[in-house]
């Protein structure tokens, strides 16, 4: 036969074993079925309405581009050029199929469509579908047609890269 002491402290753990399953269970840690036969649509993000266009046409930011970053503005004008002699071994941005424009965002290896994406206060950004300005867009800083100087939203990746400056290389021959 089980003494006292023992069955209480088995008991003990029993209780703190049901009351650890529950409180797990209540965390989030795990999920219990919904019996609703449907579930209510999504709603959409507070402040964020519709997508405005950008000012700048994806098809004038398409073409081979030469690459270079600078953090100090005093280091543009060398920056440009850094970026015209990178022409030999161009970064290519190419046409979407939904519209957008092909390019990496920060820090992935992957290249995928992005949008140009206006905003009212007049600022055009480059980045994937959602909210303007989203943390992984980046804003056109200035893009006159031949130089295109681009700067990441996240401050991470805008301390890291800096300002991007694409000058756009000569046509093939």
């Amino acid at each position: 036969m089980i003494s006292s002491a023992h069955a209480r402290t088995v008991a003990n753990l029993a209780a703190a074993s049901c009351l650890a399953l529950l409180l797990g269970a209540c965390g989030g840690g795990m999920s219990l079925p919904s019996f609703s036969s449907s579930s209510p649509p999504p709603e959409a993000e507070p402040g964020t309405g519709p997508e405005m266009p950008a000012t700048i046409r994806a098809d004038e930011i398409v073409g081979r581009w030469g690459l270079a970053s600078f953090q100090n503005p005093a280091d543009r004008a060398r920056t440009e050029a850094a970026a015209r002699a990178q022409c030999k071994n161009p970064y290519v941005i190419t046409a979407g199929s939904s519209g957008g424009v092909i390019m990496h965002l920060a820090d992935q290896a992957t290249p995928q469509e992005l949008r140009l994406k206006g905003s009212p206060s007049g600022k055009n950004y480059i980045g994937p579908a959602g909210p303007t300005p989203g943390e992984q867009d980046r804003e056109i800083v200035s893009f006159d047609g031949r130089v295109l100087i681009t700067r990441f939203i996240d401050k991470d990746a805008a301390t890291r890269y800096g300002n991007m400056v694409y000058v756009r290389c000569a046509p093939r021959a």
